[in-house]
């Protein structure tokens, strides 16, 4: 007598991965995130492999296991993936002080992002 087992949210041609606690602000990491959007996946993680950004790295390791997803837990050919989507959002931000010049405080705040990234597999004929 236990609940129902919760519906897929994506569509049976779709995989994905998500990262949270990424430690970088959502707005650098999102341009990372839009050089591969609609990208061919080998493509992509060859792209993330030479890209000078730091968290690009983070977004390939996402990127590598959103297409392990892809093959191991869902069938698909690795060779007809693409990035169908890849999304950033906010996650924590940790609040830091500075002491500044006459008693008063400097703020600091180190954001952290969250990373999704949805694989689809591209039709026959496409």
């Amino acid at each position: 007598m236990g609940k129902p087992k919760r519906g897929r949210d994506l569509a049976d041609n779709e995989a994905q991965a998500v990262t949270t606690m990424l430690r970088t602000s959502p707005r650098k990491l999102n341009l990372v995130a839009a050089m591969i959007r609609g990208m061919e996946a080998g493509r992509a993680v060859t792209v993330l492999e030479f890209c000078r950004k730091r968290i690009a790295r983070e977004v390939k390791k996402t990127l590598e296991s959103a297409i392990a997803n892809a093959e191991n837990n869902h069938g698909l050919d690795v060779d007809r993936l693409y990035v169908a989507e890849a999304s950033v959002g906010k996650h924590m931000v940790m609040k830091r002080f500075r002491p500044r010049a006459r008693g008063r405080v400097g703020r600091i705040l180190k954001p952290f992002s969250r990373l999704r990234i949805v694989v689809r597999e591209r039709a026959e004929g496409a």
